[in-house]
């Protein structure tokens, strides 16, 4: 009986890891030693579970190690959710509000002999950094805690924005608010990201969302913001009071988080390669590439798009905090949605649907309500990428491997968010109303590719379940793959 029991613990063990909450729900429920033992990295507790004590004819006293307690699904969960809510605000929102530097740069000669994709090229160095640092974020987690991690975010982002201050030429700029800002807000956001993710099972889509929509509320108060402070203070001091701000809130954010990875035992390594062999993963970064190289466009060029539509600067900036109002109450209905239909069913459908109103809405859009709609409307959408990136690499890879598996998706969206804005400023031609006619175009298309590797994941994963749950062997044709992408399923 004992050998018996141990080759199914070594099956289990030499198979994929299964979901983490799968996993807590049957050591919880059988008291299975072999798993606590598996989960805990004790081989040496493997190897005792049913073995006699040497030298008697009694059977060894079972493990005494407790099952991991279920996620709570809320409790403390929801402090450290409206906790990372606030960090979005004061990270990516502030991130948000360089569409409102952007135009200000554009439209007024602040470093002389600077280009338009010098500018651009700083939006998107921010953003490319913050990603780009992960593995080194979630080393420091590792080796320190995620606390240490996001105060040295902090440091970094609130001294680069003071820096910025002060700079007279564009390589100053380029230091301060692309180069320090983005590591300190990598630092920050990577710190945090996952650990809502640790608290809920049943909610965890909603939670994330809710989490997420906390950049649509910066976006909110940082673009209005913002471009008051530029018209009446100067932009200096817009750089100090949003430093000041931002030291406040993540400071206390710092503190207020925990995780649960005593409970959790996350795999944290900055790299594991074994997640990148795994094809159903490389398309979950494809779709993270595709949607960024829309997003950052979109996000950076909308309120510029007004201005050459003939509208204000101000209405420009109006449009550009629209778009942080549908995020803000986007983001949790996608949540919300995607715990009720399914988390890649409301990634792929939120991905094609923001490609539908780019084509529908923003091509044929000239007027100031119709812009105000479609920054409304879709931003519900555009940034599915951010609320659905936690809860979908769950999905694939389990919780256990989710800190290294962010850690790679979020290193590989780091050239899209480079490069993505200047290439939109090269496919804008001239000034006039139809100037940015390209880049909408190439938006739309980024999501609709976008789009499609979510649905070939679906594909993925209801094969996936069907080998596990009946030994089905999967899709063996294009025909039927396709009936997996599209057909009925809560997946």
């Amino acid at each position: 009986m004992a050998r018996a029991d141990e080759a199914e613990v070594e099956q289990q063990t030499s198979g994929p890891l299964p979901r983490d909450e799968v996993d807590i729900k049957r050591e919880h429920s059988a008291g299975s030693e072999e798993t606590i033992a598996r989960r805990e990295g004790n081989p040496e507790g493997l190897d005792s579970v049913g073995k006699k004590e040497e030298g008697s004819d009694v059977e060894a006293a079972p493990v005494t190690s407790s099952a991991p307690a279920p996620l709570p699904d809320g409790g403390y969960g929801w402090v450290v959710v409206a906790s990372v809510f606030w960090v979005n605000a004061f990270t990516w929102g502030v991130n948000a509000s360089f569409s409102i530097y952007l135009s200000y740069y554009l439209s007024n000669d602040i470093f002389p002999g600077a280009t338009n994709l010098d500018y651009a090229f700083i939006g998107g160095l921010s953003i490319a950094l913050a990603l780009f640092i992960a593995p080194l974020a979630t080393y420091l987690n590792r080796r320190y805690s995620f606390r240490t991690t996001m105060l040295i975010g902090v440091a970094l982002q609130v001294g680069g924005l003071i820096a910025a201050s002060f700079t007279k030429e564009i390589w100053q700029l380029f230091l301060s608010q692309g180069v320090a800002c983005g590591t300190g807000m990598g630092f920050i956001f990577v710190a945090c990201f996952g650990i809502p993710s640790q608290w809920f099972h049943r909610r965890r889509g909603m939670a994330n969302g809710v989490v997420t929509a906390g950049s649509g509320i910066g976006g909110i108060i940082w673009s209005l913001g913002t471009n008051a402070i530029i018209r009446n203070l100067g932009l200096p001091w817009a750089f100090r009071i949003t430093a000041i701000c931002c030291f406040a809130v993540n400071t206390t954010a710092a503190f207020l988080i925990r995780d649960r990875n005593k409970h959790i035992r996350p795999n944290q390594r900055a790299f594991d390669l074994k997640i990148l062999v795994r094809p159903e993963y490389i398309l979950v970064m494809l779709w993270g590439v595709f949607s960024m190289l829309g997003y950052i466009v979109l996000l950076y060029s909308l309120p510029a798009y007004a201005v050459a539509q003939g509208m204000t600067s101000e209405q420009g900036s109006i449009v550009g905090a629209m778009l942080s109002l549908g995020i803000t109450f986007g983001r949790p209905l996608v949540g919300i949605g995607s715990d009720w239909t399914g988390r890649i069913n409301m990634a792929g459908g939120a991905t094609l649907f923001c490609a539908l109103t780019v084509f529908a809405i923003w091509i044929p859009a000239k007027t100031f309500g119709v812009l105000v709609f479609f920054a409304i409307i879709n931003g519900a959408v555009c940034g599915t990428f951010w609320t659905c990136a936690g809860s979908v690499s769950a999905e694939v890879v389990g919780l256990v491997d989710l800190p290294s598996a962010l850690s790679l998706l979020w290193l590989s969206v780091v050239p899209p968010c480079i490069f993505s804005e200047p290439i939109g400023l090269e496919l804008r031609h001239g000034s006039g109303p139809a100037s940015y006619l390209s880049a909408q175009i190439y938006v739309g298309v980024m999501y609709v590719a976008a789009g499609a590797c979510m649905f070939m994941v679906r594909a993925w994963k209801i094969s996936h379940t069907l080998k596990e749950s009946g030994g089905h062997a999967g899709p063996r044709d294009p025909a039927s793959w396709i009936r997996l992408m599209i057909g009925p399923g809560k997946v």
